[in-house]
């Protein structure tokens, strides 16, 4: 059996051991030292008792209070298409990404001397990355053909798929404006790649590869586009507009790309370990769809019939229950949590750079979060 690890943005092989629990601990990562930034005592993916970590989203209450609200101002329409791009917009989201990119915003603010003030422009981008989520969202329940979105009918279930199309394209107008009264053309750049990012992860999902090798490579860039992309070019633009050093930038990008990863290998783990009223959506909907996520993709070393069923899409008969058991009967969800806490150890490794302030050590705690979430 062979386990695959991303290094250096490269898929490698890290065992083939022919044993099933080869891979049975997550990665240790040395800590990085540079010559101006921070360093921290080694830290684990496992529950801190440091009683000083803060919670995450208590940090941010205060900036989170009116964010959908001030959204749907952006949103000024006429009523039946305001009624559209409201509906997701109801508050009882997690408001997961403005969470992040206001940490990360603080925390980069008081690494660059700025007492941890947030910017309207910061905030703004927080706001940007919400509404281009959901404008996401939107087109994918299209494509997918949901019916269910956060336990509620999806917008092409009550309005129709026509206009769930022009709903999202709507968000993603406003969310461009917004972006555009920013006025800083580097933070414009760097939002803009995220939609092309979104664009060419949905094409890879409709997409196979035979070989196992370039399969792997191919679901965690495909991964990375439609989830993590968003999540760090947003923490990316954040520390653009207080800090010039292009490293800090980098900073804020890696952990925003590793905790995105994280996040998206943990809800593919959740679609074979929660029911349907925990996540909000039916469980094994992925195997539904055709496609083939972490858990199935580790599952294939120990049950190489899996490998038939991923090309043709579980289309067959019978193909979606037997790969459900496959997986069940293989280490697969456990390996491809094993992942999740590489990247979330790569996160806290790229975070603890910065200069020690709570918005820091929350974004640390919220790797935690992340890898214990069951929704």
């Amino acid at each position: 059996m062979c386990t695959y690890m991303e290094v250096n943005g490269q898929i490698k092989v890290l065992f083939q051991q022919g044993h099933v629990h080869s891979f049975n601990k997550p990665v240790t990562l040395s800590r990085h030292r540079c010559k101006y930034l921070y360093s921290t005592p080694r830290v684990s993916c496992s529950l801190h008792s440091d009683a000083k970590l803060k919670d995450p989203f208590s940090l941010v209450q205060k900036d989170l209070q009116n964010i959908y609200d001030d959204i749907k101002q952006l949103l000024v329409s006429k009523a039946e298409l305001k009624a559209l791009c409201d509906y997701y917009f109801d508050g009882k989201g997690k408001a997961f990404r403005p969470m992040i990119v206001i940490l990360m915003a603080r925390a980069c603010n008081v690494h660059s001397n700025k007492e941890g003030v947030l910017l309207p422009a910061q905030r703004s981008i927080a706001m940007i990355s919400e509404m281009i989520h959901t404008a996401s969202l939107v087109h994918d329940d299209v494509i997918d053909d949901s019916d269910k979105r956060r336990g509620k009918n999806t917008i092409n279930n009550v309005w129709g798929e026509r206009k769930a199309i022009l709903a999202g394209d709507f968000i993603l107008s406003a969310a461009s404006m917004a972006l555009a009264r920013i006025g800083n053309t580097t933070v414009v750049s760097v939002l803009s790649q995220v939609i092309e990012d979104l664009v060419r992860g949905e094409f890879m999902q409709l997409g196979s590869k035979e070989n196992e090798n370039e399969r792997f490579k191919h679901y965690l860039e495909k991964t990375f586009k439609k989830t993590a992309s968003l999540i760090a070019n947003s923490c990316k633009a954040v520390s653009i507009l207080v800090n010039s050093d292009p490293e800090v930038h980098e900073i804020a990008y890696q952990y925003g790309r590793n905790v995105g990863i994280a996040f998206q290998l943990v809800d593919d783990i959740l679609d074979f370990t929660s029911n349907a009223n925990c996540l909000g959506k039916p469980s094994a909907a992925d195997l539904k769809l055709g496609l083939a996520t972490g858990p199935v993709l580790f599952a294939c070393q120990q049950f190489p019939e899996l490998h038939s069923m991923i090309m043709r899409r579980f289309s067959s008969d019978g193909d979606v229950d037997r790969a459900w058991q496959y997986v069940l009967k293989s280490d697969g969800v456990e390996q491809t949590n094993y992942l999740a806490q590489h990247y979330c150890q790569e996160a806290i490794r790229q975070i603890s750079r910065l200069r020690p302030s709570s918005e820091r050590d929350a974004l640390i705690r919220l790797t935690e979060l992340v890898l214990r979430r069951d929704k």
